[in-house]
């Protein structure tokens, strides 16, 4: 029975850091640093992003190979640290990393964390065992060279990298659905709307291509901010001096991080700027908060188009996605959109946090930067999920319903705007105040009073022609006095 019992796991091990002694779970390949965080920070039940734990165990694996390089970290040690780190990578481990997103400033928790989960496990490629450093200690040589300062940092550059991809992809899908549906609806002719009162005719393809414009320029001006993320300040450490590292690690491990991810990766022209600033990320999130603009007016606005189907304006259908109401039978809601709306208030927060975290840097560094990286990265993750939904189980599939856009629009009194260049502002209001007090049709009214000859009526009163730049039924002979 003894020996029995002996073969189980120990339930727990003692560890000891700078503060002292600390009980660890046995089986845990985190140290006590981590269970410190752990205990001290039970906040959210938040813990790090995938791309997050991606990006800083690309950069431990990267440091380490250029250290080896270096002849700086023995290469055993270096090669069971990468070896340890592609398993991370490929998906192992990850409930290891157990530090809640509300964390001591400046990352130093979800930093050790890294540290001490690849000190472990490559001590056990080694033939050694969990919670004993004397091989591979987390801070001597996984963290060789390197400063939570800079790590952090770079992380959080690194992870949004890792995701623009996907994001603007999405974006793409989104505006090449929109610019589809304004080709299909191009003939489509409706009132447009200002105010929320009637305007002027607008096919209804104009006003999908307007919305499709607007996502691939917000989409545009997300790429170009992401831009400014591939300067790294890795090889800084504490303050941007580079203490402890010097140019050749950093350099090598900027040209293995390069290599690893095919991203363009260079070293900060200024470390100090990187290391004490959260601008650029703050940047990317700005310009992600204008797309989930965007992406949210058009939410919005189909909304409104499709709002009835017997008492609203009802131009377009959307798709039925689910019951839309727990006790009206046959009610269906515009569920898709009215995800949309909440996702992109939650980008609209997330920069709002990422904003007062950015503005709270001081002096050499900025201790926010835990909430920054994950509010930019929820933010980017459920902005992209919320976009591919929309393409896919809404935008595709709108049909318009054409007699009712062409009914809406015949009633509607702002046709009455194309009469102005002939017989000017004040006698076309007039015409327009006696057809909404009257419900007589603007044409009727003005063929009574003989306004304009009835031969070029139509062709001033066309919708079709208020669609496009310049004056209905205008020609050389015929203009406003």
């Amino acid at each position: 029975m003894a020996a029995s019992k002996s073969r189980r796991p120990q339930r727990w091990r003692v560890e000891r850091d700078p503060l002292g002694e600390l009980k660890v779970p046995g089986t845990a390949y985190y140290g006590v640093q981590t269970q410190r965080a752990v205990e001290n920070f039970p906040i959210s039940g938040l813990t790090a992003p995938a791309e997050l734990i991606d990006a800083t165990v690309l950069i431990k694996q990267a440091c380490a190979r250029a250290n080896s390089s270096l002849g700086r970290l023995e290469r055993k040690i270096g090669r069971a640290i990468v070896q340890a780190a592609d398993e991370i990578l490929a998906g192992e481990l990850r409930d290891q990393f157990v530090v809640d997103v509300y964390q001591a400033g400046a990352g130093t928790s979800h930093n050790m964390n890294t540290n001490e989960v690849l000190a472990n496990r490559a001590a056990e490629i080694l033939g050694g065992t969990r919670g004993t450093y004397d091989l591979v200690h987390p801070n001597d040589h996984v963290n060789m060279g390197q400063s939570t300062n800079d790590v952090f940092p770079t992380a959080t550059r690194l992870s949004i990298l890792l995701v623009v991809p996907s994001l603007l992809e999405a974006a793409e899908a989104l505006t090449d659905s929109l610019e589809k549906k304004a080709r299909q609806f191009a003939r489509v002719l409706k009132t447009g709307r200002t105010h929320l009162q009637d305007a002027v005719p607008i096919t209804l393809g104009q006003e999908f291509g307007g919305w499709g414009a607007n996502v691939r320029h917000a989409a545009e001006d997300t790429a170009r901010a992401a831009e400014a993320l591939h300067e790294l300040n890795l090889g800084a450490t504490a303050v941007g001096t580079g203490l402890n590292a010097g140019d050749d690690v950093t350099a090598a491990a900027v040209a293995n991080l390069s290599k690893a991810t095919k991203l363009r990766l260079l070293p900060a022209r200024n470390r100090f700027r990187v290391t004490q600033s959260m601008g650029d990320v703050l940047a990317y999130s700005s310009a992600l908060r204008r797309l989930a603009v965007e992406v949210g007016k058009i939410a919005s606005d189909l909304r409104l188009l499709s709002m009835g189907p017997r008492a609203g304006l009802a131009e377009i259908q959307l798709p039925a996605v689910q019951p839309g109401s727990s006790i009206m039978p046959g009610k269906v809601n515009p569920s898709v959109p009215e995800m949309v709306n909440q996702v992109c208030f939650q980008v609209i927060g997330c920069d709002a946090a990422i904003l007062a975290a950015a503005d709270a840097g001081q002096l050499e560094l900025n201790v926010m930067m835990p909430v920054i990286a994950w509010n930019a990265l929820h933010a980017s993750t459920i902005l992209r999920q919320a976009m591919h939904v929309f393409t896919t189980r809404c935008v595709d599939g709108i049909a318009a319903d054409e007699a009712r856009c062409r009914e809406l629009l015949d009633r509607s009194t702002a046709l009455a705007t194309a009469l102005s260049p002939y017989i000017g502002y004040a006698a076309t209001a007039d015409v327009a105040k006696t057809s909404v007090k009257t419900g007589r049709p603007v044409r009727e009214l003005v063929r009574e009073r003989k306004l304009v000859p009835e031969r070029e009526l139509d062709a001033i009163l066309s919708p079709e022609a208020m669609t496009s730049p310049g004056i209905p039924g205008a020609t050389p002979r015929r203009r406003r006095r």
